[in-house]
């Protein structure tokens, strides 16, 4: 779950006709604030058609809101306003994901990777967004029914776009925790997917860092190694090489994760893939989160010792600023990572 610490606001949404398919078939400027908007007004695509989001209700004995039988993508969408332009984020690495996730939970008839992709940017568009926006596309399990299982129910889909601002602090750096809380292994509930019954794990987690005064947490796997923090890939540096651990290692395979292995080797920092040891974070020179939701944020604190000398290390400052002027359209070379969102 997200809740960000600034919303900028934005224009009022475009309501275009009801059109669909059937779905169960460095510096990270904010945009300018404009004038705040209701989001219950804003449109989302939910169950085959677009409506306002105040019209997109589920039964309280919809499956997945009883058992958490859904599965969901965070996208981030950014606006340049010097281009006056809304990008959105590797929409289709995250469309690609879900579809995987949909596998695992045993879902069908989920749409081709074009047509949802067309689907999340409809969706955008319809709002006229000229701001940073989060885009949340779910399939759920939608049967009526009581009874724990995953075969012989129906699932549908729901597109939600909002206005959105940072997560935690991308700029000053972040203190962080272990946490006593392990992550659910593999065997148990696949990390690899983004399960949403799976995150009350990450709530566990993120709550025991925050009500010890701390900002995030790291989380070890079953085994002891490091895994990731609440909701975010990691990285540590060493001896100027780029730490982050395997796949293997029960982490959510993150987008923006392999986003940040192509931009650090593009900057010629080494990157090795391998298990971390609890420790090798108390001697790190440097360290840093990433994903949709906390983008880059450095880290300059765990469990009460300083990372490296304790302020935002170079190579996090680099791979921050390259990240937010590539999300925004500032670098050709990052051009692929970009779907240009219509605000029209």
């Amino acid at each position: 779950m997200l809740t960000q610490k600034s919303s900028p606001a934005g224009a009022a949404p475009s309501a275009g006709p009801a059109t669909g398919t059937d779905s169960h078939a460095a510096e990270a400027p904010a945009a300018a604030p404009a004038a705040a908007r209701d989001l219950e007004s804003l449109i989302c695509y939910f169950e085959g058609g677009f409506v306002p989001m105040r019209d997109a209700k589920v039964s309280i004995m919809t499956h997945a809101f009883m058992y958490g039988t859904a599965t969901f993508e965070g996208i981030r969408a950014y606006w340049n306003a010097d281009q006056g332009k809304l990008y959105g984020l590797k929409i289709r690495e995250h469309v690609e994901r879900i579809r995987q996730s949909c596998r695992i939970l045993l879902m069908e008839n989920v749409p081709a990777v074009d047509e949802l992709t067309g689907l999340i940017l409809e969706t955008a568009r319809r709002n006229q967004f000229r701001e940073d926006i989060y885009i949340r596309p779910s399939f759920y399990k939608s049967t009526k029914a009581i009874g724990v299982r995953l075969h012989h129910l129906e699932n549908q889909l729901y597109i939600i776009t909002i206005p959105f601002g940072n997560y935690v602090d991308t700029e000053s750096g972040i203190r962080v925790m272990t946490s006593s809380w392990r992550r659910n292994a593999d065997e148990a509930l696949p990390a690899r997917g983004k399960i949403v019954g799976g995150y009350v794990n990450m709530a566990f987690q993120k709550s025991e860092a925050e009500l010890n005064g701390y900002d995030e947490a790291v989380v070890l796997a079953a085994d002891g190694h490091v895994n990731e923090a609440s909701a975010a890939n990691l990285f540590v540096v060493r001896d100027g090489v780029a730490l982050t651990p395997p796949v293997s290692d029960d982490i959510l395979e993150g987008v923006t994760r392999l986003a940040m292995i192509e931009l650090l080797r593009n900057e010629k920092i080494p990157v090795e893939i391998r298990s971390i040891d609890r420790s090798e974070l108390y001697v790190a020179d440097e360290m840093f989160l990433c994903g949709t939701g906390v983008q880059i944020s450095p880290v300059t604190e765990i469990d009460h010792r300083p990372v490296g000398s304790g302020a935002v290390g170079p190579i996090s400052s680099l791979v921050r600023e390259r990240y937010f002027d590539a999300v925004r359209g500032r670098l050709p070379q990052y051009a692929h990572w970009l779907t240009e969102i219509p605000t029209g």
